[in-house]
């Protein structure tokens, strides 16, 4: 079922009028809903080169699906797709920077709960906002989407293709918004937005920091007339000097800026008539506190005891008013032992089973005393290290074994208290022999030293020196190279006056451009030209060729263009236009008959033929006028003929098992492999498919590397794929104009040389959608 008029929705300064989609319930796989190529085509000829767009869907997905939620691609290049994964509780959104690479955002997040869910993902450039339900759930800087989608691409609803990426559930309400500003490009507003902010925080930053500047400076000029105290802080309060507080069962005083405690000495107290002394819960020292006296024993307010009659009931009794009292017993709780596990208490009518825990039920151990649980009730216990201030042990203080001398320290050892214990340091320029002894040793012999690589070690008794070597500065733990004229073009001074030149450029300082061109290092295809740029080069296309969009270093993606096909000729109306390789020919019908056949492998190919290669299948050729040109099979899953060979995603018989991306093999539900730096996995003849976990990459530039599924740290700006951006850091152009950070320009005297300001640094490159364009 096609789609109906795509969504889309102008906006000057907000989105106005959208369309809806109607409410589809779609559980089963024999379906097809995808746009009609002429509806796509409108949509896409105002998404393309958009810079802000956003996603909106009410939906309700079923538990444990993995389905796509919308999908914009052309062949395998997906250019936006959003997809939930139940397997995984993630929701993913697949897409393509301007450098041609594939990116993956995950967002774990429980989508497929059989629920109905409100989700928007807004896109300004490099900014994502991810709200569900209303809420925002991420908010992160990513690559900015590269969104001028070939002619052919295709948009579905639900699904990836015929075959794959089933979405089971209910969706409504399916909305894809581009606002449209006709007389500004990217930066988007959100840029704009982001800059104003920063620029006010920097201005706030410097307003604060100036003030403190003043203040500072007017107490200095009084600091002979002021008396600096010296404070405390213990647990997160700031005590004076000389104030004095109670900790638990110590009494703590500040003395010149060190907390100095001692155990409290509880004073002695005389207890009125029927009151006793008595721990009360939060403080050190007893108080006095009403009792009862009943049949001999005393108890105190709030105290329990049971009694038993002749007949075996129990009477629960608690002291009030200087009264044991009798109170309803309650209804106990059903026991899970048998008889003979359950025991009686004296504070209770209900008895509970052998092991029971009575520490949750609340108890009153402070810090370094732990709840230990009796048969019948809940003591503390003092922590190892550490011992009791009061005969409950409810309160503990940390045993000093080095002042005490209860530590095992022997000698060229310091021994230093911890909480709980000790432990045994060694002496500077001694070494560890087990955790109680140490020796003496040569830290330069054993290259146990700090001293840098390009530092010399000289030992000293009981430690060591470092000095820097000759073309060396630096403390000798920290030395670095000296080079008098400096590295340029960021290059690094690694030994006396010799700077290593990253790759592009030569000379002492990495002063010169190395032109790759002229100098015989670059050999760029045939059908292309060399042109040289700092520090780097490229293969443009010629005359007569254009890129075919892999835009390969060497050259190699430029194809001939097809003068006479598109009408890029001159030949006159009494003349018939012939390509040629790089150009065309204009000859007289009256000529030579010529044939256009082909000779592929000693076999010859009349024009126009169509084959199979014998050892790929799925590599398709044709001979047009002379010339074989062969590409991969394009999978149309359209086509009830296709192969599922070489297109896989194209079989829609797939139940319980999955087909491999290869078609060589079929994996069972809850099999798992890799493939294309993913992870994927067949679960009820559904392939889920996410991004391999990478190491972290901590670092101001990175890069990915050509085969590879990690990125890496690289030292150049101009090589990396991510950088943080920092606008307080400008370049300077060609023309001495300054330049943001993350701004982008065109070099002056060229057409598309793109340049861009990346944290300093001015990076330059061919554009390669300005080469198609020309």
């Amino acid at each position: 079922c096609p789609l109906p008029v795509l969504l889309l929705t102008y906006c000057i300064s907000i989105c106005m009028h959208p369309l809806f989609f109607p409410l589809l319930f779609i559980l089963d796989t024999s379906r097809n809903v995808k746009a009609s190529p002429e509806t796509a085509e409108i949509f896409f000829q105002k998404l393309r080169n958009k810079c802000e767009f956003t996603i909106l869907v009410t939906l309700k997905q079923t538990h444990l699906n993995s389905g796509v939620i919308l999908s914009i691609h052309h062949l395998d290049h997906r250019y936006l797709e959003l997809e939930s994964s139940g397997h995984r509780n993630e929701i993913r959104l697949h897409y393509r920077s301007g450098s041609h690479r594939s990116h993956t955002e995950v967002f774990p997040y429980i989508l497929a709960d059989d629920k109905w869910h409100r989700l928007s993902l807004a896109i300004s450039a490099s900014h994502l906002i991810l709200h569900v339900d209303c809420n925002k759930i991420y908010e992160r800087v990513v690559e900015k989407p590269f969104m001028d989608l070939p002619l052919g691409t295709t948009f579905w609803l639900g699904q990836r293709n015929t075959a794959h990426g089933y979405f089971k559930g209910i969706m409504q309400d399916v909305q894809l918004l581009v606002c449209f500003l006709p007389s500004f490009s990217c930066p988007t507003c959100n840029d704009f937005h982001g800059l104003v902010q920063k620029i006010m925080e920097l201005q706030d930053i410097l307003a604060k920091t100036s003030a403190k500047l003043s203040q500072a400076e007017q107490r200095m000029n009084k600091l002979d007339q002021c008396y600096c105290e010296r404070t405390c802080t213990m647990k997160g309060t700031t005590y004076r000097e000389f104030e004095s507080w109670t900790d638990g069962c110590k009494n703590c005083t500040c003395m010149n800026g060190t907390v100095q405690c001692e155990a409290l000495v509880c004073p002695l107290a005389d207890c009125p008539l029927n009151s006793a002394l008595t721990y009360v819960d939060g403080k050190c020292c007893k108080e006095c506190q009403s009792v009862c006296v009943f049949e001999g024993r005393t108890y105190f307010e709030g105290q329990r005891e049971t009694v038993y009659s002749g007949s075996g009931d129990c009477v629960l009794f608690e002291c009030k008013d200087h009264k044991m009292q009798r109170i309803p017993k309650g209804i106990c709780p059903a026991l899970s032992c048998p008889e003979s596990q359950q025991i009686p208490l004296s504070h209770s009518c209900c008895k509970v089973c052998k092991g029971h825990d009575f520490c949750t039920e609340g108890h009153n151990c402070m810090e370094h005393s732990v709840c230990r649980n009796l048969e019948d009730r809940a003591v503390c216990s003092c922590r190892d290290g550490f011992r009791a201030l009061r005969e409950d042990n409810a309160y503990c203080e940390d045993i000093d074994e080095c002042a005490e001398g209860r530590h095992y320290c022997r000698e060229n050892t310091m021994c230093v208290n911890t909480p709980g214990s000790f432990m045994c340091v060694c002496k500077t320029g001694y070494i560890r022999i087990d955790d109680y002894s140490c020796t003496e040793h040569d830290e330069c012999v054993t290259n146990q030293h700090n001293c840098d690589e390009n530092a010399l070690c000289f030992n000293t008794v009981g430690g060591h020196n470092c000095v820097c070597k000759p073309g060396y500065t630096g403390n000798g733990t920290i030395c670095k190279a000296f080079c008098k004229d400096g590295c340029r073009n960021g290059g690094a001074c690694i030994a006396s006056n010799v700077c290593a030149c990253p790759q592009g450029f030569t000379g002492p300082s990495c002063e010169t451009d190395i032109d790759e061109c002229s100098d015989g290092f670059v050999q760029c295809d045939s059908r292309a030209n060399c042109i040289n740029l700092p520090g780097w080069y490229h293969c443009e296309c010629r005359d007569g060729y254009h890129d075919n969009g892999m835009f390969s270093p060497s050259g190699e993606s430029c194809e001939d263009i097809d003068e006479c096909g598109t009408g890029r000729h001159s030949c006159a109306n009494d003349t018939v236009c012939f390509n040629l390789d790089g150009g065309y020919d204009c000859r007289c019908p009256h000529g030579k008959n010529c044939t256009g056949d082909c000779i592929h492998e000693g076999k010859i190919k009349h024009n126009g033929q169509i084959w199979v290669l014998e050892n790929d299948r799925c590599s398709v050729c044709s001979c047009q006028n002379g010339y074989v040109m062969c590409r991969r099979m394009v999978c149309d899953c359209q086509n009830p003929t296709v192969d599922l060979f070489c297109c896989p995603e194209c079989d829609p018989r797939l139940s319980s098992q999955c087909l491999h991306q290869s078609g060589e093999f079929s994996y069972n539900s809850g099999d798992s492999w890799i493939q294309n730096c993913q992870q994927c996995r067949c679960l009820q003849g559904e392939v889920d498919c996410w991004p391999l976990p990478c190491p972290e990459v901590d670092c101001e530039f990175s890069m990915l590397p050509e085969n590879e599924c990690c990125p890496r740290c690289v030292s150049d700006p101009c090589q990396a794929d991510t950088i943080r951006n920092d606008i307080t850091k400008t370049c300077l152009d060609e023309t001495n104009v300054v330049r943001f950070t993350g701004s982008s320009w065109i070099k002056h005297g060229t057409e598309c040389t793109l340049c861009q300001c990346k944290n300093g640094h001015v990076c330059c490159s061919v554009d390669p959608q300005c080469l198609q364009e020309l």
